[in-house]
């Protein structure tokens, strides 16, 4: 095919809470006839990540298709595995049922995410579950629900908030377990002292009992050994003991820090690879929060709609504005009746004296993350974007490509 006669080629790796919302807000800023923009995900749903420790205890939570999701954005979708990207092809091969598709692009947005790690303490792998999909929170919870029938011993491994809200989600649901939560700092410390309170108060009302102050170095196929010489038996094991993320940015030639993620600017593009922008846990983006991002989905929801906006102003010839993220509260679940919000400063994140507990919270959290939803179905932009006008061509020009729209 002539040049003159394809689309400038926009792909997205990721349908997360980064992914989504990128592809969806950049195809409502571009010529279709000029630009195709593809979404590459591996399921056809799109996964609450927030709401798998309710999958794990056999909650019901609405599934969330990514095709009605995308609606008529003009964004296409082609589920499947990301096998390899090939940085000087410009090309990303995807396994969808056996074959092997090569898709090429002209700009990449990488928002493959993060993942629980397995690798790092032994054993893990091979004898805990995780929480890293909706197949693993399945697979939990059929464990479970045949260690309640006999009641059995569950321990979740992390006082994250992962952990947190896995141990009284389980504590809450099946209360013929004995659950143990172990974690190398007290569960919690990064909040504030109400809140840390309310949060003991919790664990102890679940009868959660909480082991803390040394790490674990092993997990065996019934007990996890402790660097403190101690061990803990259980029945079933659930890790939330932190993230990682794919080796394919490492594996692929971009230049990535020390965890994996990919090196980023100012704009979320990275520094080795001018065509190729990154998002979400992905990314390793550098502001006075330090070199990166703590991982989570809520980074995802400010990066996702950022980098549609950036790749939109670079295609039009215009100047994006620098990347800038504030936030204001954590949230957490202390099962289906009882949580916190802790409200943080958002030059720092360090905890405010504000906190929200009990049904209140819940509340809240159900909000928030129907807000997000809300985000994926209306992505935006929502005001004008002042720009140099686009003319209307096929060509693969990117400052032809993009709509004449106003800021």
């Amino acid at each position: 095919m002539d040049i003159a006669e394809r689309r400038y080629r926009i792909v997205v790796l990721g349908a997360g809470y980064a992914g989504l919302p990128a592809a969806k807000r950049l195809a409502r800023q571009v010529h279709r006839r000029g630009v195709e923009v593809t979404l590459i995900s591996r399921s056809p749903q799109f996964v609450e990540r927030p709401r798998l420790h309710q999958l794990a205890t056999g909650q019901q939570v609405p599934s969330l298709e990514l095709a009605e999701l995308l609606g008529r954005s003009g964004a296409r979708l082609l589920v499947g595995r990301v096998a390899a990207l090939d940085v000087d092809r410009r090309e990303v091969l995807v396994d969808t049922d056996g074959a092997t598709h090569r898709v090429g692009y002209d700009t990449l947005v990488y928002a493959l995410g993060s993942t629980i790690d397995v690798d790092t303490v032994p054993g893990v792998r091979g004898n805990a579950h995780t929480l890293a999909g909706p197949e693993q929170a399945a697979r939990f919870h059929a464990r479970a629900t045949e260690l309640a029938g006999r009641g059995g011993q569950v321990l979740v491994c992390g006082g994250g908030l992962t952990g947190i809200e896995a141990a009284t989600e389980i504590a809450e649901t099946y209360p013929a377990l004995c659950v143990e939560l172990v974690s190398l700092r007290r569960p919690g410390w990064w909040l504030a002292e109400r809140a840390r309170r309310h949060l003991d108060r919790a664990l102890d009302r679940l009868d959660v009992a909480v082991h803390w102050g040394s790490s674990i170095v092993e997990v065996g196929t019934d007990a996890a050994a402790l660097a403190d010489g101690t061990s803990i038996r259980f029945d079933a094991c659930l890790w939330a003991g932190g993230f990682t993320v794919p080796r394919l940015a490492r594996d692929s030639g971009l230049t990535v820090n020390g965890c994996g993620r990919i090196v980023v600017d100012r704009t979320l593009r990275s520094v080795s690879h001018r065509d190729i922008y990154a998002a979400g846990d992905a990314a390793a983006a550098a502001g006075r929060w330090g070199e990166a991002m703590a991982y989570g989905c809520r980074t995802g929801g400010f990066m996702g709609p950022y980098v549609a906006d950036a790749v939109a102003d670079a295609l039009a010839g215009r100047t994006p504005r620098p990347f800038r993220f504030r936030y204001i509260h954590q949230c957490v679940s202390l099962g289906r009746h009882d949580g916190l919000v802790q409200f943080v400063h958002p030059v720092d994140e360090s905890p405010r004296r504000a906190v929200l507990t009990g049904g209140l919270a819940v509340r809240y959290k159900d909000t928030t993350l129907g807000s997000a939803i809300w985000l994926f179905r209306h992505p935006g932009p929502y005001l004008p974007r002042r720009g140099k006008p686009a003319r209307h061509t096929s060509l693969p020009d990117p400052a032809a490509s993009v709509r004449a729209v106003q800021r």
